[in-house]
């Protein structure tokens, strides 16, 4: 009767040529991307604080926080300064969508594997959604 019994698969640290192959589940993708939305939002926040600073100075420097997103910023063209913004806006709703989730999971004991996958996916199309909608605002689609 052993003889039949699927034999689980080994997990063992990979190397570096079965990257490619190697499949993350959600769960790891998911905790992937929030840290590293986490490290772009540390590493744009001088822009934040700059762009803050601007659009709340007075008239004219909102003027020119609105001109940034349509002339540029100096030799800066207007899509680069949008494509930032719009990796600021996907990191930040990641971020917080995955954190809503490891809260749901802390409180709600909810730590299976079924429960993970479930709401690994959940953030990753709620985040993806949400930034798709959001850039084709800031890029002026509607």
């Amino acid at each position: 009767m052993a003889d039949h019994i699927k034999q689980r698969p080994i997990y063992r640290n990979i190397h570096v040529t079965q990257i490619v192959a190697y499949r993350l589940p959600p769960a790891g993708i998911v905790s992937i991307l929030h840290r590293v939305s986490g490290a772009l939002m540390f590493v744009l926040l001088p822009f934040v604080v700059w762009l803050f600073d601007v659009s709340l100075s007075s008239e004219i420097s909102y003027e020119r926080f609105t001109n940034a997103f349509v002339a540029g910023i100096g030799w800066v063209p207007a899509w680069f300064v949008k494509l930032v913004v719009l990796a600021l806006i996907w990191s930040y709703l990641h971020h917080a969508i995955a954190g809503v989730r490891h809260l749901w999971m802390d409180v709600t004991h909810s730590v299976g594997m079924q429960q993970a996958h479930l709401s690994a996916l959940a953030t990753l199309a709620i985040s993806g959604v949400l930034t798709v909608l959001l850039g084709a605002k800031l890029f002026g689609l509607f």
